[in-house]
C-alpha cells in the first residue's frame, strides 16, 4: 500500500504541537510550585493571632496573676507595673506545645523590664487569686529589708507569680541586661548572643520556637538564643530571683506576658502562634 505522505506529515505536526503544549503546561506547573513553595519546600503554616483587646479592655482570654496589671494603649497592651511586685498576664484558654510564638513589642527605655513566659505548668492558673507578699517601699522606692525577706521566702515557696519563674521559662525583654539577662535570653539559663539592633521605642519582633525540649529565639531576623534544658552543662542558679533548675517544665504549657517594676513600661501589640514549619526539626 502506498503511504500517504501528506497525512503522515499532518499527524507528525499535530503530535509535535501536543508535545510542545504538554511541555508548557508542565513547566508552568513547576514554576508555580517553586514560586509558592520555595523551590520544593512545603509552605510554612499561617500565623494565628491571639486576641489581646476586646471592647477597649484586655481580652477575657487572659487572666492576671500577681501584682500590677495591663492596660490598653491604642491597639496594644501596656504593662502597668505595681511597686508591690511582679505580675503576669496568662493566656488561659490554651496550652502550647511544639510551635512558634511571635511577639511584637516595644519598650519605653533600656531599663524597661518584662518577659514572655512559655511552657508554664498547669498550677499557674490557681495563683490568680493569691499574689503573695508585697514589697514595702519608702518614698524613694527603696524596698524595706523585712519585706524583701518575706518576698524571698515566698519566691522559694513558689507563691503567686513566682510559680511561673520556677515552673516555666522566661524569654527576657530588657535592653540593659548582661548576656544571660537581656532581650532574647532564656532568663539566666541561656545567653542572648547579641543586643537588639533596633532603636529603643521601635517595634521589635521576637519569634520563639518550641521544638521538643529545645527553645530558640529569633529577634528581628537574627538568631539570638538556643536552649536545651537536658544539656549536662546547664548553668547553675546564682540568685534567689532566678529560676530553679530542677522542676521539669511541660512540653505543652501556658503562655504569659510579664510586668515588672514601676516605670518599666513595655507594649505588646501582637502575640501569634503557628505550628512548627517543616524546616524545623523536633
Amino acid at each position: 500500500m502506498k503511504p500517504d505522505n501528506k497525512r503522515t506529515f499532518s499527524l507528525h505536526r499535530a503530535s509535535t504541537r501536543i508535545a510542545l503544549w504538554l511541555m508548557v503546561v508542565v513547566a508552568a506547573g513547576m514554576w508555580s510550585y517553586v514560586t509558592v513553595n520555595g523551590g520544593g519546600r512545603a509552605a510554612d503554616p499561617a500565623w494565628r493571632s491571639l486576641p489581646l483587646i476586646s471592647g477597649g479592655k484586655v481580652d477575657p482570654s487572659w487572666i492576671h496573676v500577681g501584682w500590677g496589671g495591663f492596660g490598653v494603649d491604642d491597639d496594644a497592651l501596656r504593662t502597668e507595673p505595681d511597686p508591690r511586685g511582679l505580675g503576669l498576664l496568662v493566656y488561659k484558654k490554651e496550652r502550647f506545645g511544639n510551635c512558634q510564638i511571635r511577639v511584637v513589642f516595644r519598650t519605653k527605655d533600656e531599663k524597661s523590664n518584662a518577659g514572655v513566659y512559655v511552657r508554664l505548668a498547669d498550677g499557674i492558673l490557681d495563683r490568680a487569686t493569691s499574689p503573695g507578699p508585697a514589697f514595702d517601699r519608702d518614698a524613694q522606692g527603696k524596698i524595706s529589708a523585712e519585706s524583701m525577706e518575706q518576698v524571698k521566702a515566698a519566691a522559694e515557696r513558689e507563691e503567686g507569680p513566682w510559680f511561673a519563674v520556677h515552673h516555666g521559662y522566661e524569654v527576657q525583654i530588657l535592653a540593659s541586661g548582661d548576656a544571660w539577662h537581656r532581650t532574647g535570653a532564656i532568663y539566666s539559663l541561656a545567653p542572648a548572643s547579641d543586643r537588639p539592633k533596633k532603636a529603643l521605642g521601635e517595634w521589635q519582633t521576637m519569634i520563639i520556637t518550641l521544638a521538643g525540649e529545645r527553645i530558640s529565639v529569633n529577634l528581628d531576623g537574627e538568631d539570638l538564643t538556643s536552649f536545651d534544658p537536658t544539656s549536662p552543662d546547664l548553668r547553675p542558679r546564682k540568685q534567689w530571683y532566678e529560676p530553679k533548675r530542677e522542676p521539669k517544665r511541660p512540653q505543652a504549657g501556658y503562655l504569659g506576658l510579664q510586668n515588672h517594676d514601676p516605670g518599666e513600661v513595655v507594649w505588646y501589640k501582637e502575640v501569634s502562634v503557628r505550628p512548627l514549619p517543616p524546616s524545623v526539626k523536633k
